[in-house]
């Protein structure tokens, strides 16, 4: 797996628009469609609501990456 720090300059932010600013996803829409169906993690739980809210020490998992989150 590969680890990412996530620097984020406000909190909160919607799980689907780090997806995507982090290029794990190619759009808002695709980002949408991999929470929806299950293929991501937020602090170790299956997340299905795109617009979950994110904040500073929460972990993303989806495919071979983790994404740490911090404040900026």
């Amino acid at each position: 797996m590969e680890k990412r720090i996530v620097k984020i300059k406000k909190t909160p932010v919607e799980l689907y628009k780090i997806l995507k600013f982090e290029n794990l996803a190619s759009s808002g829409g695709e980002a949408k469609f991999m929470i929806f169906e299950g293929f991501v993690k937020v602090n170790g739980a299956i997340e299905t609501r795109k617009r979950k809210k994110i904040y500073p020490g929460d972990t993303i998992e989806t495919g071979d990456f983790v994404l740490e989150i911090f404040l900026q």
